[in-house]
């Protein structure tokens, strides 16, 4: 499978998650996908995981920024938008590297921006005087 089709698949595989469309995500990641440093391991747990954002951002929205490909990897910078639980409306980045076999996605890395999520819902803590 080409770059151009793994591209494709990470993509829509965050949106349709996003979307909560979680009966669709088996057809995106292999059967023992694995998100790091999670541990998240299978469709089951992935969709567990997006539901838990879900839950804390009713109306959350994705949207690819960039997408690099090399090989079988994929690196995707993507936003996620939505208003909060709290009231806030939040946008935060989040980078995924997703290694793809077969035309799914069998293992991811993924660093989000918590820190600025956590800001915009108030919940960090006020500095410390120097």
């Amino acid at each position: 499978m080409s770059t151009h089709q793994n591209s494709a698949v990470v993509r829509e595989l965050l949106e349709q998650a996003s979307a909560g469309n979680f009966e669709a995500i088996p057809r995106f990641v292999t059967e023992d996908y694995v998100l790091h440093p999670e541990g998240i391991r299978g469709a089951d747990e992935l969709a567990e995981m997006v539901q838990g954002y879900r839950d804390q951002i009713p109306d959350l929205s994705v949207t690819v920024d960039h997408q690099f490909e090399e090989g079988d990897h994929v690196a995707t910078r993507s936003v996620l938008r939505g208003r909060h639980v709290t009231g806030h409306d939040v946008e935060f980045s989040m980078l995924t590297l997703s290694r793809c076999v077969d035309g799914k996605i069998a293992e991811e890395w993924e660093i989000a921006d918590v820190m600025t999520l956590l800001g915009q819902i108030g919940q960090l803590p006020a500095p410390s005087p120097a």
